[in-house]
């Protein structure tokens, strides 16, 4: 018998926009249909962010970090105030400190609902999964624009609080939506979980072991679904977290399925902390007073959050002046997309996008 003798082929994926919310390009070299390597090529969104935030002044750029993470605007500007109230040891308000966690916990909910929509559709199920999340986002970009005027690039975080006070019919939709929530995603799971093109096209692609991921950096619901417990929130405590009761949720296999999995508990634990948030929310100011001009004292400073897709970090250095000297972000989006080549080694071209998917990337903050 002849053996055949076959040669691997390279193909550019791309530019497009494959579950990554944003230009993104892959080049797959391939034996017929399995994926023998990838090569991930970035920067068709590149903005020069980091160097426009040192000609920004500090208070400019709160509503830059908007543009990061365009799904997750509330994080950071969560991330950017903590760091900058850390290096000018400036304590905000409590009332300031509920309603930032609030903010943040809807939207870790809204971005697992994008993430959850947009890995179904493009699994095949169409566009049903990704409308009913959608349906439900909504709700909580309605009560952004209530509080904050704007539906995605709200500037509400300032140094020192928040930039005004929740309106009052904010409460009573705000608690009716987190009641809500549970409901939804039982639906969601009823829907989707055993679905069988769900189950198949899921289960056992794109492993990432735990080792692994830790060698990679992956943070966030991609580390965790690999079995790694790890949450900055209950590692490393930051604001008020330190106060509210809600689990960890990890996966055991780190395949897709686990990630979408890890993501619907995320968003139970979510709706937890938003309800207890509402209900110990005190009375009293919502920012300390605000200064024309703000220049904190010369040193440098590293924070990061837990934010939806894994940890946001920025390290700034002040030298006194009203810019900062050095503005560098730590972008969970960019640091997990290391591990893609890994997971897709193996497989076949049609799961390098679902893999992609249950990464959740936003090309914002990958090129930045």
């Amino acid at each position: 018998m002849t053996e055949l003798k076959t040669e691997t082929i390279t193909i550019n994926m791309g530019p497009q926009h494959p579950s990554t919310h944003g230009v993104f390009r892959l080049i797959l070299t391939l034996d017929g249909e399995t994926v023998v390597d990838v090569e991930p090529v970035v920067g068709y969104l590149h903005r020069n962010h980091e160097k426009i935030g040192e000609k920004n002044n500090w208070i400019q750029n709160t509503p830059f970090t908007d543009r990061l993470d365009y799904i997750s605007p509330m994080s950071n500007e969560f991330a950017y105030v903590l760091a900058v109230e850390k290096l000018a040891e400036i304590e905000p308000p409590e009332r300031a400190k509920y309603i930032r966690i609030i903010m943040v916990e809807l939207n870790r909910i809204v971005n697992h609902m994008i993430a959850v929509g947009f890995l179904l559709n493009e699994l095949g199920c169409f566009f049903t999964p990704m409308f009913y999340c959608l349906r439900w986002r909504e709700l909580v970009v309605d009560l952004y624009e209530m509080t904050a005027g704007s539906r995605m690039m709200p500037n509400y975080f300032w140094i020192g609080g928040v930039s005004a006070d929740l309106p009052e019919k904010f409460l009573p939709e705000c608690k009716e939506f987190v009641d809500a929530v549970p409901g939804f995603i039982d639906e969601l799971e009823r829907l989707l979980t055993d679905n069988e093109i769900l189950q198949m096209r899921c289960r056992n692609v794109g492993v990432l072991p735990p080792d692994v991921a830790v060698e990679y950096g992956c943070t966030g619901p991609l580390l965790r679904a690999s079995g790694v417990p790890y949450d900055i929130r209950k590692a490393e405590p930051y604001s008020i977290y330190d106060r509210f009761d809600f689990d960890i949720a990890a996966g055991t296999v780190g395949d897709v399925l686990d990630r979408y999995l890890v993501r619907i508990a995320e968003m139970r634990q979510s709706a937890k902390i938003v309800e207890q948030a509402l209900r110990d929310l005190p009375e009293g100011e919502t920012a300390t007073p605000k200064k024309r001009k703000f220049r904190p004292p010369e040193g440098d400073v590293y924070h990061r959050i837990e934010a939806p897709k894994g940890e946001l970090g920025f390290y700034l250095v002040s030298d006194g002046s009203e810019n900062p000297y050095r503005y560098k972000i730590r972008a969970p989006s960019f640091v997990n997309l290391q591990s893609l080549p890994y997971m897709c080694r193996g497989h076949k071209i049609a799961d390098v996008v679902i893999i992609i998917g249950s990464i959740d990337i936003t090309m914002g903050e990958v090129d930045r």
